[in-house]
C-alpha cells in the first residue's frame, strides 16, 4: 500500500512544494515544528533510512544540503536542523528545521501554526533559492 508521500510524489494528495528532482521532492510539512520545516523525501518508497541503497542515501543528504542552503537563504534562520526518525510515516525522509533562536525546541510534535498562505508564500521563497 503507497505511503502518504508516494501519495503525494503521484500528485494524489496536494503539498507545498519547494523543489522536485527525478529521484527526491522537498515539500512543506504540514505539522511544521517551525516556519519553513521541509521535509526531503527519496521517490523510492523505502520504510526505514537506514535501508536506503548507499548511493540513494548519498544522494539524499546532497539534496538535503541542496534545500538546507536554500532555507538558510530564504528565511535567514541561524542555522537548519535535521532529525531522521522515519515513525510518523513508514517512508524514508529527512526533516529539515530552520532554527531561529538557540534554545528552539527541535522535536517533532511541538508544532507551531502556520496558515496555508503563509505555508504557499514560505514554500516559494525557499524554492526560489534552490539551486540544483
Amino acid at each position: 500500500m503507497a505511503t502518504i508521500f508516494t501519495k503525494i510524489i503521484e500528485g494524489e494528495i496536494p503539498c507545498h512544494k519547494v523543489a522536485e528532482t527525478e529521484e527526491h521532492i522537498a515539500f512543506l510539512d504540514i505539522n511544521p515544528i517551525a516556519e519553513g520545516h521541509t521535509l526531503v523525501v527519496p521517490k523510492k518508497e523505502v520504510d526505514y533510512f537506514f535501508d536506503l541503497p548507499d548511493k540513494l542515501m548519498q544522494r539524499t543528504m546532497d539534496f538535503s544540503r541542496t534545500i538546507a542552503h536554500a532555507i538558510d537563504e530564504a528565511l535567514d534562520p541561524l542555522r537548519t536542523g535535521v532529525i531522521i526518525q522515519g515513525l510518523e510515516v513508514p517512508h524514508a525522509h529527512v526533516h529539515l528545521i530552520p532554527l531561529y533562536k538557540t534554545h528552539q525546541v527541535m522535536a517533532l510534535g511541538h508544532n507551531v501554526e502556520v496558515s496555508d498562505e503563509r505555508m504557499k508564500k514560505l514554500a516559494d521563497q525557499i524554492g526560489d533559492e534552490v539551486k540544483i
